[in-house]
């Protein structure tokens, strides 16, 4: 196998290249990162392997190229160069996260290890490097739990357990509420447990820990969720992912520190406003995942405003930078600001239109791109619904709202049994204590998702939202018993097939169906009518769609 010299990308390091090669080479989020750090914002040391070396290892009957971890070990030595640690040092070691960066928007589709390079004389640096013995245990937790789940496809319920029985044994409430020995001890638990399923012990050499991951993020590429998110999406099988190896940044060092997602405008209404869920003492797939509810931005705002004031900062260069609302995911570090990445936000159609009019006013974008923008967009559907009438004694209870609407229909408590009630003709309402990217097939055909815990711009929200899907995260009044088929709402219980009700102005739920009124966007489409009409007195339009 050849390595193709423009499929390497150096970001932010000693040595990288003025240009980058395209987005279709080396992935959108590389990228993306790479005019990131060209603005001179903070993005951690990495490199990327491009998308040609996805698609060669698929070629080759999934093997490795001859000399590949040579190549990784050799582009290692750039972010060591850039950081001054050292992988695999047992003074100074640099961790690093692999993470996936298809040419596309595939959020959540595809696989990220984190804290790779930590092994039993690391973590022993680690802890000199930063004084901080937790952040150290919890991380190994961390990546012993990722190379069981995503190396080596265990099912997370399996570490889940674990965990569960350690916080119950305990007396906690949460794994972040365990200090570094009790840490210590659950990952223990969890490299027993991976040596039982797994047949063999937790890789210690941090390259092979490297090569690993790298290979399990290529073949996320080919998982049920990812296939299916391309199906959906239209998006060929053949184009590969690429991969970032990037130095580690860590948001669960406690203190000031922590791990947020946030957009640019509000993806659902389109309002010019940053939009921003964030966890302290957390990595950052504890926030895409959707296993944890994310309300602490308003106290990051009152307890550190001039670290909020730097994320709203970010957020509008990336905006001028990209000209479009822009989704990005930062980590906070002992107080500093990272990004991890930026991409075109998901966006429901009537934010989609609302931006598009607010960028052109704004000078932003001139309105033939706008109307381009726009020209697979069927404009005269774009509509919004809000609940005319329904009686108080009906509320069950009240969540986060992650999409705009109404949506009335049947409970269904996983996404096989939403495929079976649509295809029945039903409108379906997907009901989770925890939705993931797994779940892609019920979002799809439901009309709203609701569930008990996660936050707006988790990755299975951010999918709901573009599919224009009504959806409430973190209803804390919903209780999902899968054993049963049941679920509960405030003081009622409810069965599978039982109609309830999801409000996305207001992010109430309530029992039965609700009466509807439909809005549609009338000034925001007679601004799109007068571009036309200019275009059109043009007699040479750009975009023929756009006429439309």
């Amino acid at each position: 196998m050849t390595h193709p010299s423009d499929s390497i990308l150096l970001i932010g390091c000693s040595g990288a290249g003025e240009a980058a090669t395209s987005a279709e080479a080396i992935g959108f989020k590389a990228f993306n990162l790479w005019r990131i750090a060209r603005l001179g914002l903070p993005v951690p040391p990495a490199f990327t392997l491009g998308t040609e070396y996805c698609r060669q290892y698929f070629r080759r009957g999934r093997r490795a190229p001859d000399g590949f971890r040579e190549l990784l070990a050799s582009n290692i030595r750039h972010l060591e160069q850039s950081s001054g640690l050292i992988f695999g040092g047992v003074r100074k070691p640099l961790l690093v996260s692999v993470r996936s960066g298809a040419p596309v928007s595939m959020p959540g589709m595809l696989d990220t290890v984190l804290d790779v390079g930590l092994n039993e004389q690391t973590l022993r640096g680690l802890v000199r490097m930063t004084g901080n013995p937790r952040v150290a245990w919890d991380s190994y937790r961390r990546l012993v739990q990722a190379f069981g789940e995503i190396v080596h496809h265990r099912p997370a319920s399996e570490f889940d357990a674990v965990c569960a029985e350690q916080v119950r044994l305990l007396g906690l409430e949460h794994v972040a509420d365990m200090d570094f020995r009790q840490l210590a001890d659950l990952t223990k638990a969890y490299r027993e447990l991976f040596e039982d399923r797994t047949g063999g012990g937790f890789p210690q050499p941090p390259i092979e820990q490297l090569e690993a991951a790298v290979v399990a993020v290529w073949e996320s590429w080919t998982s049920e969720k990812a296939v299916a998110y391309r199906r959906l999406n239209g998006i060929p099988d053949d184009i590969g992912t690429a991969v970032t190896v990037q130095r580690m940044v860590f948001g669960n060092a406690a203190g000031a520190s922590g791990s947020g997602v946030g957009f640019t405008r509000d993806p659902a209404s389109g309002e010019n406003r940053i939009y921003l869920d964030f966890i302290f003492n957390a990595q950052g797939e504890d926030l895409v995942s959707g296993c944890a509810d994310a309300a602490d931005i308003a106290l990051l705002a009152d307890a550190f405003p001039s670290i909020y004031a730097e994320i709203v900062r970010v957020a509008r260069a990336l905006e001028r930078e990209f000209r479009d609302l822009q989704e990005f995911e930062f980590t906070i570090e002992n107080g500093r600001v990272f990004i991890l990445q930026t991409r075109s936000g998901k966006r429901t159609p009537w934010a989609a239109l609302r931006i598009a009019v607010e960028l052109v006013a704004e000078g932003i974008i001139e309105s033939d791109e706008a109307l381009a923008r726009l020209s697979a967009m069927d404009l005269d559907d774009i509509t919004r619904t809000r609940i005319e009438s329904i009686a108080d004694d009906r509320l069950l209870g009240c969540a986060t709202t992650a999409g705009l609407g109404v949506a009335s229909g049947c409970i269904a408590l996983d996404a096989e049994l939403a495929r079976s009630m649509a295809n029945q003709g039903k409108s379906v309402i997907l009901v989770r204590h925890t939705a993931s990217t797994a779940d892609i097939a019920g979002i799809a055909v439901a009309s709203g998702l609701l569930t008990a815990v996660g936050g707006r711009t988790s990755h299975a929200a951010v999918v709901a939202r573009q599919l224009n899907k009504v959806c409430l995260v973190g209803c804390s009044a919903l209780s999902v018993d899968l054993d049963r088929r049941r679920c509960s709402i405030g003081a009622r219980a409810f069965s599978e097939g039982d109609i309830i009700s999801l409000d996305g102005d207001s992010g109430q739920v309530f029992a039965g169906e609700a009466k509807v009124v439909v809005e549609k966007p009338v000034e925001w489409l007679a601004i799109v009518a007068g571009w036309r009409r200019e275009v059109r007195a043009m007699g040479n339009p750009a975009d023929p769609a756009a006429l439309r």
